[in-house]
């Protein structure tokens, strides 16, 4: 596997690499006040993010919002839309997917498999679905949204296995449904990238069959980030240090940072990432998860993975979903576009 140098768009300057995270039982001492006095910089088109209102997430509202139905827009006539129900994990039920086929399209083209994000604990097939109708129009691939299953009801490795489920799934039937089995890529945003992450390793692991590449969006990779008390958390919007802790511990069925975490729920605790597919990772400085994504892309890239590192100057989480029209968020976009194109199409490139 090829080795590709970090790509760090969006500052000229030079900057320490991201913090250590800390060992389980390890308590960080917060920096002096003198040290925390500069406000966070937000990148100038996303100054508005500054009053966006803190969004608590806990048992009590999780009941609420996984009651909510799949969004469903009206079918754009140039796509086939359909919802799927493939075979979950052994004694569990059936996984939910959602594919969005250019009708165009030509046969056997590309698929991305995409997972939702939602903390882990919210979240279904149809959250996403503009993105997604986007990017199959744009890149005339096939993409598959999987509803899988959510904690705390089902606690890891349920999301991961279901996610697991739908993957050998859309290779078994890859042929039938005009798709190129050896240019079937994953990915996901926020709790779907940290599970697109996950389904990396169990796919390299099982070797039963191969994604091609891995499209990771400011991913949830480590609960150990629960631990930390160095953080300047004051740029932090849209997930906060409150909504991580109830998230993995939902997820975990216990205490983030424990030594026994698997890291098929968080990716980080994995000590070998070597033979794992090429990947692209994209984050906002100001992003909870910016030190432990950028810790794990540089990772990948030591143990001989490709990967390209998309680093937002000034942006938070989910900037781009708050903040769609902005040129930061069309170009973050775009790298994303750019990405799966050269993964996808190789002989474009």
């Amino acid at each position: 596997m090829t080795f590709r140098s970090a790509n760090l768009r969006g500052s000229s300057r030079s900057r320490p690499g991201p913090a250590i995270l800390p060992k389980e039982g390890t308590t960080i001492s917060t920096p002096p006040k003198s040290a925390r006095s500069v406000r966070p910089a937000f990148h100038p088109e996303l100054k508005a993010g500054r009053f966006l209102p803190p969004l608590p997430i806990g048992p009590l509202l999780t009941q609420v919002v996984q009651k909510l139905p799949a969004k469903r827009t009206v079918t754009p006539e140039d796509l086939i839309v359909e919802d799927i129900r493939v075979p979950g994990p052994a004694g569990a039920p059936d996984v939910l997917l959602r594919s969005y086929r250019p009708r165009a399209g030509r046969s056997p083209m590309p698929a991305l498999l995409w997972l939702h994000g939602g903390g882990m604990v919210s979240g279904n097939c149809g959250v996403d679905e503009e993105a997604n109708i986007a990017l199959a129009r744009t890149l005339g691939i096939t993409i598959v949204s999987v509803e899988y299953r959510l904690a705390p009801r089902h606690p890891a490795p349920a999301a991961v296995e279901d996610s697991y489920a739908a993957l050998t799934w859309l290779f078994a039937h890859a042929t039938e449904r005009g798709i190129d089995s050896s240019r079937i890529a994953i990915g996901g945003g926020s709790a779907g990238g940290g599970l697109a992450a996950a389904l990396a390793l169990l796919a390299h692991d099982r070797a039963e069959v191969t994604p091609v590449f891995q499209l990771l969006v400011y991913p949830m990779l480590d609960d150990r980030t629960v631990l930390r008390s160095d953080m300047d958390t004051r740029g932090h919007r849209m997930w906060s240090r409150s909504n991580n802790r109830w998230g993995w511990t939902a997820y975990l069925a216990g205490e983030p940072g424990n030594p026994n975490v698997s890291p098929y729920a968080a990716p980080a605790r994995r000590s070998d990432l070597s033979g794992l597919p090429p990947a692209w990772i994209g984050v906002g400085t100001l992003d909870l998860f910016h030190d432990e994504d950028l810790a794990y892309a540089r990772r990948l890239q030591e143990s001989g993975v490709a990967c390209d590192i998309e680093e937002v100057q000034g942006a938070f989480h989910g900037f781009n979903g708050v903040f769609p029209r902005k040129d930061v968020s069309k170009s973050f976009r775009q790298s994303q576009v750019s990405a799966l194109r050269r993964a996808l199409f190789p002989h474009q490139a």
